[in-house]
């Protein structure tokens, strides 16, 4: 049993204090009433004398009859709060969730900071995400100073097999272009029409800062169309080293710029603040790399519990309105009322008196139910108008001589 209405949260526990004032207000009415009646008694005259005059002493039944009003209006303010009972259960499926899973494959992620390196690192850590959470859909994008994408599949491991197979060399343009890739990730999803009915995810993985677009901006319009972007910030304002590598995969030096010097990859102020701001904007979260690890761990956990207390398959438990019944009750206490008056029948009831107040009963009790069945066929959705279909028009030249 529950209250359809949520009367101990704001405003709805203002009409509780409202309904309780307005019954408490009324029985003091009633009772006040009373002592009024007394005292005008006690003015007229001799109680004893005026006792005389009095054939029939209705105290006791106005009382009772102030009890039924109280009563009745007490039962109305519940069916107000539409009371309601649980009929049944149903089950509630489980909700479908698209993820893009978008990668850095710039050269600064050949850094060792990670061991091995942080994009030997992130593909394992990728591979053990896709891993850990069956049943949902994923999407790759791989980038640099241009994207590279994979559509959304069921199959997680053409996914992983699509990072693993490609490696920072690979990659035509090099640079960080975030904004790009983020923006392919939008692309992506919305390919599929069925992504708008699902959860969907965006998990950037970067280690740099766009210096060329603005992700910011690509992140509020994946917040308007409810797409949530987690960041994982691999690196930080510490300079690192950049390995050369060849096309071999093995280390072959220290890559160096132009006047000779090492080249090291560090994130400044600015690309921190940039990264936090994309996934705030969605409503995301931010993950730093520590203690050897890319931070995509910390992702794989929080999708896993998502997939497994928010979005599982649950029972939910269907509840009907029952605010017929203190209604019910609210006109029945009416009735008694109007039936109890100051004064006893002269008269005993008979067969035809009797007929007539379970007749007047079963009208009152019929109406109730009508206005519920009213209630309810109004309250149901109306069924889609199927679609017209299209009539096609032939072409009829030449159909006139």
């Amino acid at each position: 049993m529950r209250l359809g209405y949520d009367l101990w949260a704001y405003p709805g526990v203002l009409l509780v204090v409202g309904a309780a004032a307005l019954l408490l207000a009324f029985a003091a009415i009633l009772i006040a009433a009373s002592f009024a009646r007394a005292r005008a008694e006690k003015r007229f005259g001799d109680p004893k004398l005026v006792e005389k005059l009095v054939t029939y002493d209705a105290t006791q039944r106005r009382a009772a009859k102030g009890v039924l009003m109280v009563l009745a209006l007490a039962c109305a303010l519940v069916a107000l709060a539409r009371p309601q009972y649980g009929k049944g259960t149903r089950l509630i499926p489980a909700t479908n969730v698209d993820v893009v899973l978008v990668l850095d494959y710039s050269k600064s992620m050949y850094a060792r900071d990670v061991v091995p390196s942080r994009i030997a690192r992130a593909k394992a850590e990728v591979a053990h995400l896709i891993q850990s959470v069956p049943g949902v859909r994923f999407a790759a994008v791989a980038f640099a100073g241009e994207p590279v994408s994979f559509p959304l599949t069921s199959d997680g491991g053409a996914i992983a097999q699509f990072f693993r197979q490609m490696n920072p060399n690979d990659m035509p343009v090099g640079g960080t272009a975030t904004a790009k890739a983020l923006e392919r990730a939008r692309e992506l999803l919305a390919r599929d029409p069925t992504t708008k009915d699902h959860v969907r995810r965006i998990v950037l993985v970067t280690d740099g800062e766009d210096l060329e677009g603005d992700p910011v901006s690509v992140a509020t319009k994946c917040a308007q169309e409810g797409t949530v972007i987690d960041v994982v910030q691999i690196g930080g304002r510490a300079p690192e080293v950049i390995p050369d590598v060849n096309a071999d995969g093995k280390v072959i030096g220290i890559r160096k710029d132009d006047d000779g010097k090492p080249m090291t990859t560090e994130l400044s102020a600015d690309g921190e603040a940039q990264l936090a701001k994309v996934a705030q904007t969605t409503g995301g979260v931010i993950v730093q790399s520590e203690q050897g690890t890319t931070g995509i761990d910390k992702i794989t956990a929080r999708l896993s519990k998502m997939m497994r207390e928010e979005l599982s398959e649950r029972v939910e438990t269907v509840y009907d309105d029952v605010f017929w019944i203190p209604l019910l009750i609210a006109l029945v206490l009416l009735l008694n009322d109007a039936l109890l008056f100051d004064t006893p029948w002269r008269k005993p009831w008979t067969a035809g008196k009797v007929v007539l107040a379970v007749i007047a009963s079963l009208g009152v009790l019929s109406f109730i139910v009508l206005l519920v069945d009213l209630w309810r066929s109004y309250s149901k959705p109306a069924p889609k108008a199927p679609a017209k279909k299209k009539r096609k028009l032939r072409n009829r030249e030449g159909a006139r001589a």
